[in-house]
């Protein structure tokens, strides 16, 4: 009962920390972090990313441009790429230690101990993919929520919001963590039966002379 547990608790962990690593790497790249809608001109939405700032237009038409400098972004954005990247990294190294530790998987099936340190260190790379994502998608949604609501600002410039990717973010940070954390709690050790210690064995009785046991069998040395 016990190994069919951790079985289903390795595959549904792998499963959420892969779901959560594709999620993660999607949010990275996709330029879907912010939108814009023009109010004196409905027919562009303006989307940023970590990357480039795209315009869509009601035709279907769609024209990005890369952010210029890297020193001229703002904090949170130079601080997001970095902690995205690190976070898709590190998500990846989840993967290719977890996946030797699972049950399921023949690779050191006669280590034990390897398999479960392995299973562990692939666990907390997923937790900590998982806080790497968690962290600038947050960030830069609260300086979202701050800009939106900036009393300084007239009423008829526009206003960043929530983009696509924040939410898909803020899951993909879940999925990681959740992952990790039931890969970490799997791995713990079975407990073997250690074998009983073997008994010490009595001499074998001699049969007296009327064929039953003598438990004292007769000193053969001459007396002189």
């Amino acid at each position: 009962m016990a190994g069919s547990w951790r079985a289903r608790a390795q595959a549904g962990g792998m499963l959420l920390a892969l779901l959560g690593w594709v999620s993660s790497c999607v949010t990275t790249f996709v330029p879907l972090w912010k939108s814009l809608n023009l109010d004196l001109n409905e027919l562009e939405v303006w989307t940023m990313g970590l990357w480039q700032v795209c315009i869509a237009r009601e035709e279907g038409a769609v024209e990005c441009r890369a952010h210029g400098s890297f020193l001229a972004l703002p904090p949170e954005l130079r601080v997001s790429r970095l902690l995205m990247c690190l976070s898709n990294g590190l998500g990846l190294l989840g993967c290719l230690l977890a996946a030797p530790g699972l049950e399921g998987w023949r690779a050191c099936e006669d280590k034990p101990g390897l398999k479960r340190r392995l299973l562990l260190a692939g666990g907390a790379a997923f937790g900590t993919a998982g806080m790497a994502t968690l962290a600038p998608v947050s960030w830069v949604a609260y300086n979202t929520v701050l800009d939106f609501w900036d009393d300084t600002v007239p009423d008829i410039v526009p206003r960043w919001e929530f983009g696509e990717a924040t939410f898909l973010g803020w899951f993909a940070g879940a999925f990681l963590a959740a992952g990790g954390l039931l890969l970490a709690c799997s791995a713990r050790s079975t407990r073997t039966a250690t074998p009983p210690a073997p008994t010490c064995r009595r001499p074998p009785a001699t049969r007296g002379p009327a064929g039953g046991h003598n438990p004292h069998p007769k000193n053969t040395d001459l007396v002189i």
